[in-house]
Order: C-alpha cells, then sequence, then structure tokens
C-alpha cells in the first residue's frame, strides 16, 4: 500500500517523537516499504549542530540508530533553510515530493488554542502535498 514513508523529526525534541518513531517502525514492517527520517535546520548554528553538514550527520546517525533499534533499514534527508520556524511547512512538503514519500508520519500535540489561529503542520502537509498524513499525539 505504501512504498516511502517520511518522518519529520527535530533532533532537540526526539524524546518526545518515541510514539510516531515506533508506529512508523511499524508500519514499514508490515509494508515492506523505505523509511526516511527528514530534519530541517538553518544554515546558521543552532542547539542541534554548528553546522548543515553537522546537521546532516547527527540525522544520520538518528536515522541508523532508530533502525538498528527497530531491525529496519531507513535514510535521512536534511533540509536546510534560511529561516525553520518559518519555512517548516514548505520545506516539508518539498521533502516529500524530492524523496517520493507516499506517507508521511509525524508526531503531535494535543491541540490547544494557538492552533485556533495557526494550522499545525500536519494539517498544512495534508493540504498541500499528495502524501496521507498520518499524526501520532504523544502520550
Amino acid at each position: 500500500m505504501f512504498s516511502k514513508i517520511m518522518v519529520p523529526v527535530n533532533l532537540e525534541h526526539a524524546d518526545k517523537l518515541t510514539a510516531a518513531l515506533q508506529v512508523a517502525a511499524d508500519l514499514t514492517k508490515t509494508y515492506g516499504c523505505g523509511l526516511c527520517y527528514v530534519g530541517v535546520t538553518a544554515a546558521a548554528p543552532g542547539t542541534v549542530a554548528h553546522n548543515p553538514v553537522e546537521y546532516a550527520d547527527k540525522l544520520a546517525a538518528f536515522a541508523a540508530s532508530q533502525a538498528a533499534l527497530a531491525g529496519i533499514e531507513a535514510s535521512s534527508h536534511a533540509v536546510v533553510t534560511h529561516d525553520p520556524a518559518v519555512d517548516m511547512d514548505a520545506a516539508l512538503v518539498q521533502a516529500v515530493a524530492d524523496i517520493g514519500a507516499d506517507l508521511v508520519v509525524m508526531a503531535s500535540h494535543i491541540p490547544n488554542v494557538a492552533d485556533h489561529l495557526w494550522p499545525s503542520h500536519g494539517g498544512q502537509l495534508a493540504r498541500q502535498s499528495a502524501a496521507s498524513v498520518f499524526l501520532v499525539r504523544a502520550s
């Protein structure tokens, strides 16, 4: 049913992604499809990495560790933008196209008042890409 699953990850908050990571790994096993962890970063130094190359290396290491933990194969795809907070939705939509994903599994939060004013990344991704989007709420 699915050929490539994309999992957006924020390496700064990887500890809050456990449920979504497990769902993505389980779906990868079930459908025998590819899995790609996608991270968006800025060119400027940040809390996770000093530069885009270091960020890509850390994302690749994260993907490798998750793949080993789940017993699957996985890849990573780092996206560099001017301002990740502003460019996140467009960057994720482009990443879906770049890697050929037909399913996105991503962590979500419990909706709050701000969600009535600003749409969620998952909602924007579902509206703007051809991929199915599976939101997994953290417990």
